[in-house]
C-alpha cells in the first residue's frame, strides 16, 4: 500500500561554536513506517532530532508535519503537537512515581483544583494496558531498572497520541526478552499509522525492524534506501565510508601469571552471592547475564561503591580493602559505569577538566596550584590515544556525541594509571567505528598486563574481545566458558541456570 508522508524535513543545517553539526539534512518517515537513522557517533542523528523536538533552534532548513510547516520552540510544543521523543539517556523524575512522570505537567484535575489521583491511576493503566507492559503506577521512579524506566517513557509518548515518534538508542540497555517487547510496540504502532524514527547501532535490529533506512555521516545525508536492499556490510561501507574489514580488532594479549582473586564475593544489598572467581595479568574477563543477574553488582562491589556482606580481594597475593571509590583508585582499580550521563560526566566542564579530574594529583604544582602545561598534555595524550573527535580542549563535554563522552571517560581512567580496569558496557550506544576503536583499546591495555574485567550485554561483544567470559544468573556465578570456544546458546543456557 502507498504511503503517505508523514513529516518532512529538508536543507536542515545547524551550528555550534566550532562545529557545523548538520549540512543541509533531509530527512522523509511516511505514515505507517519504521525509518531507521545510522550513523557513526558524532554524525548529527541526535542534533537533527533534537531540532525537530525543540530542544534546538535550526540554523535554516524546513520542517513539514502532515504537510503544515511546524518549527517548535520547547519539547513540550513538539508533544501536544504530535511529536514524541523516548530518549537515550533518560531524563525523568526519578523521586516521583510512574504516573507523575507521564502526566506531568497536564495532571487530571477534579473541579479544575487538586490533581484526581483516581483519574491518573485509570488513565496510565489503560495506556499500559494498550501497549502491554506491566508496571505499577505508583512505583516510584528510582527503584526500577533503566529497561522498566524506558517502557514508562515510551507509555508517555503514547499517551499523547503521538503522529511521529522518535526513538534514540532504544534497546541499549535491554534484554534480549526486552527488545522482543519493544518490537511489538513498535510495530502495533507503525501498523496504527505512526511514523517511527529508530535510532541505533545494532545492525541486526535495524535490518529487522525498519522499513526504510537513511544513513548520515559527519553531519551530511549519504543515502536513504529500502531496509530490505541493504546487507550489514552496505551499512557499515556507507556509515563509516571505508570498509571495516572484521568488527573486531585481532587479540594480541597474552594472560600471564595469577594476578587477581576474588573469593566468596556477596553484596549487602544486592543478590549477590559467593562469587569467586581468579583472573591473570592481561587478561580480558567478560561478565554476561540477563538485566538484574548480578553482573553490574560484582564490579561494583569489587570497585567498593556497593557494600560488601563478605568476601576478599586479592592483588598479587595482598588483600586490597576497597572500602570507597578513593581508596579503589588508590589501589590501582578503575570503574567505567553504565549511566555515564549520570555517573560518568561532568556536563558543563570541558573536556580537559573532565579528562584530568581523577588524576589532579600528579598536576599540582607545590601544594596549590594546578599545572596547566602538564594537564593540557595529558589531556592531547588521551585525545590522541582514544581518537575524541572535539574542537578542542575547552569544548564542554555535553556537548560531545555519546561515544566521544565514553572515550573521554575512558581517557580519564588510564590517567590514574589502573592496574585493573573495570568496565560496565563500555561501548554501548557507540557505533561501529567507535566501538572498534574501544575493542582496540581495551586489547591494548590487557597487552600492557592491564587486568580487564567486562560487563556487555552484547554476546558478539564479548566472545569477540574476551579471553574467558563468567556467565551470572540470579546473583551467583553460574558457569565460566572459554570466549574462543563458546556459542551463544551455551552462554544463554548459563544465564538461565537461578533466573
Amino acid at each position: 500500500m502507498e504511503h503517505d508522508v508523514l513529516l518532512q524535513m529538508t536543507d536542515i543545517c545547524k551550528e555550534f561554536p566550532g562545529v557545523k553539526a548538520l549540512d543541509h539534512v533531509s530527512l522523509t518517515v511516511k505514515r505507517g513506517t519504521v525509518h531507521a537513522l545510522m550513523g557513526e557517533n558524532g554524525a548529527g542523528k541526535s542534533t537533527l532530532m533534537k531540532c525537530l523536538f525543540g530542544m534546538y533552534s535550526k540554523d535554516q532548513g524546513q520542517i513539514l508535519l502532515e504537510g503544515k510547516e511546524v518549527d517548535f520552540k520547547t519539547s513540550k510544543e513538539a508533544l501536544e503537537t504530535g511529536v514524541a521523543m523516548v530518549h537515550q539517556e533518560l531524563n525523568q523524575a526519578l523521586k516521583r512515581n510512574v504516573m507523575d512522570n507521564i502526566w506531568l505537567g497536564r495532571y487530571p484535575k477534579t473541579a479544575g483544583i487538586a490533581v484526581d489521583e483516581k483519574k491518573m491511576y485509570k488513565d496510565t493503566m489503560a495506556v499500559f494496558k494498550d501497549i502491554g507492559i506491566e508496571v505499577d503506577p505508583r512505583r516510584i521512579m528510582s527503584t526500577m531498572p533503566v529497561s522498566q524506566r524506558q517502557m514508562v517513557e515510551i507509555a508517555k509518548a503514547v499517551s499523547f497520541h503521538s503522529k511521529v515518534i522518535v526513538f534514540d538508542e532504544p534497546t541499549s540497555s535491554l534484554t534480549q526478552e526486552e527488545v522482543e517487547h519493544l518490537f511489538k510496540i513498535i510495530n502495533m504502532l507503525r501498523d496504527r499509522g505512526c511514523g517511527i524514527i529508530y535510532i541505533s547501532h545494532k545492525m541486526e535490529e535495524i535490518l529487522r525492524i525498519s522499513d526504510e533506512v537513511t544513513i548520515m555521516r559527519d553531519g551530511t545525508w549519504i543515502a536513504t534506501k529500502p531496509a530490505s536492499e541493504l546487507t550489514m556490510e552496505m551499512i557499515i561501507k556507507l556509515m563509516v565510508g571505508r570498509e571495516l574489514g572484521s568488527r573486531f580488532p585481532e587479540k594480541t594479549n597474552v594472560p600471564g601469571e595469577l594476578a587477581l582473586e576474588v573469593e566468596h564475593l556477596s553484596g549487602m544489598y544486592s543478590d549477590l552471592e559467593d562469587v569467586s572467581f581468579k583472573v591473570r595479568q592481561g587478561e580480558i574477563i567478560g561478565l554476561a547475564g540477563l538485566d538484574g543477574s548480578g553482573r553490574t553488582e560484582v564490579l561494583e562491589n569489587i570497585f567498593g561503591i556497593a557494600t560488601k556482606k563478605s568476601g576478599t580481594i586479592k592483588l598479587h597475593g595482598k588483600e586490597v580493602m576497597n572500602r570507597n571509590a578513593r581508596e579503589s583508585i588508590k589501589n590501582g582499580f578503575a570503574l567505567l559505569t553504565e549511566e555515564r550521563r549520570a555517573t560518568g560526566i561532568f556536563g558543563i566542564l570541558t573536556i580537559r577538566e573532565n579528562t584530568v579530574i581523577s588524576s589532579l594529583k600528579k598536576h599540582l604544582k607545590g601544594s596549590f596550584y594546578l599545572s596547566n602545561k602538564s594537564m593540557r598534555e595529558d589531556t592531547d595524550w588521551s585525545v590522541k590515544a582514544m581518537r575524541i573527535k572535539t574542537p578542542s580542549q575547552d569544548t564542554q563535554i555535553r556537548s560531545l556525541s555519546g561515544g566521544n563522552q565514553q572515550k573521554v571517560i575512558l581517557g580519564r581512567w588510564m590517567l590514574t594509571e589502573p592496574e585493573v580496569l573495570l568496565l560496565d558496557e563500555p561501548t554501548r550506544g557507540i557505533d561501529v567505528g567507535a566501538k572498534y576503536e574501544i575493542y582496540q583499546l581495551i586489547i591494548d591495555l590487557a597487552k600492557k598486563g592491564k587486568i580487564v574485567i567486562m560487563v556487555s550485554s552484547e554476546m558478539p561483544e564479548l566472545l569477540g574481545v574476551c579471553d574467558r567470559i563468567l556467565v551470572m544468573s540470579g546473583g551467583r556465578l553460574a558457569g565460566e566458558v572459554s570466549a574462543k570456544e563458546a556459542t551463544q546458546e551455551e552462554i544463554m543456557t548459563h544465564a538461565a541456570k537461578y533466573v
